[in-house]
């Protein structure tokens, strides 16, 4: 029987997974590396200082693995003033979302090596440099090597070694102590291949922040009528807010589906699952489109939070419900934490896509024709 000590620990665990991506966005580099090494050492805590069965804990880990990744990706639109880099940096992620979602319903680890993590520490890589050049001087040449670099000789091998061979580091190290000269000479060689990238950008600027800094916009406030009014932007105003409808749909696809076919205590076809996971995309897709319009300050975003909440916990119940009615059923408190981070991601994706779009397309006039007199 679990004592009171071990669920304490359990929820520390889990709240602080829960709360330190949120720091991504605010700072980037601290966030994504304190989530890591949260990532990295939450089973090991349960294992020293709880009798807890870590099986209960897998769909809990997948789940906050995806979200902190999610909210990671969701801070570029916000903070990432090379849009080059921003692109790249999309497509690792999806590319990697995709990846999860296949293996999650085949099941097939392969399919988590031939769709490395590169994303992560491609934005590792562009958080350090911005730490000390503005990092438009990052070149689409050397964008396109860093990935590659990371995705070659840092994932490709990391991937192989986790979902093939199916090793684990430290006990590698334990049987034989000299495996960690390997590792250091591995690593010494990664630090020289980044020299060799940043070897000639301009000078550092003296000090550096850890802080990302942005501006918030109206989108649908006075300054987006000013530009409606200086240019024919009324069409392409529409085909942003088209682009980014087809995005939420494909985001809130994928992360219903992974979330869906991790969940623990589900007992569901995958039909019956297909259906909820419908349901719930399109409401949250149409709903969530809908409150952004009215605006992106923290306030309407706070609200529109709280609002996809009440409406995703009264569709849970709903499914919950009906699913009974067809011998189905689900783990209820699993499944809101699970609805909880969903929420989350896409009130964020709504926040700083907006953000976006201001930053690259309406701030620097790019794709807004002037109007013809």
């Amino acid at each position: 029987m679990q004592n009171t000590s071990d669920i304490l620990i359990f929820w520390a665990v889990v709240m602080a997974r829960f709360f330190v991506p949120l720091s991504i966005p605010k700072y980037p580099l601290p966030g994504i590396i304190a989530s890591l090494l949260l990532d990295a050492v939450d089973q090991t805590i349960f294992q020293l200082f709880t009798d807890l069965p870590l099986e209960g804990y897998q769909g809990y880990d997948k789940a906050l693995d995806i979200y902190y990744l999610a909210i990671t990706y969701l801070s570029t639109m916000r903070n990432w003033s090379n849009l080059f880099a921003f692109k790249l940096n999309r497509f690792l992620f999806y590319y990697r979302l995709v990846g999860v979602a296949l293996f999650e319903l085949t099941n097939l680890r392969l399919l988590l090596f031939v769709f490395p993590n590169v994303f992560e520490y491609f934005f590792i890589f562009y958080e350090a440099v911005r730490m000390k050049w503005n990092p438009r001087v990052l070149t689409k040449d050397k964008l396109i090597i860093t990935a590659a670099v990371i995705w070659i000789f840092v994932k490709i091998p990391h991937e192989y070694w986790i979902h093939i061979a199916e090793m684990d580091t430290t006990d590698w190290i334990i049987e034989n102590p000299a495996n960690a000269v390997i590792l250091i000479a591995w690593a010494a060689v990664m630090l020289g291949m980044a020299w060799w990238l940043l070897r000639d950008l301009p000078p550092m600027r003296p000090g550096f922040s850890v802080a990302a800094h942005h501006a918030t916009f109206n989108f649908d406030g006075p300054q987006a009528a000013r530009v409606r009014d200086n240019y024919t932007s009324k069409r392409f105003f529409d085909d942003f807010i088209h682009h980014e409808l087809i995005e939420k749909i494909v985001l809130v696809s994928l992360l219903s589906i992974i979330f869906a076919q991790i969940l623990p205590d589900v007992r569901a076809n995958d039909f019956q699952l297909a259906i909820g996971v419908s349901i719930l995309n399109i409401i949250n897709t149409e709903l969530s489109q809908w409150l952004a319009r009215r605006g992106t300050q923290w306030r309407s975003i706070v609200r529109e939070f709280i609002v996809m909440s009440i409406v995703n916990l009264i569709l849970v119940l709903l499914f919950d419900f009906f699913l009974a009615r067809y011998e189905g059923s689900i783990d209820l408190l699993n499944t809101l934490f699970f609805i909880l981070l969903l929420t989350l991601n896409v009130t964020l994706y709504d926040r700083y896509r907006r953000v976006h779009i201001w930053s690259h397309i309406a701030i620097t006039n790019l794709a807004w024709p002037k109007r013809k007199n």
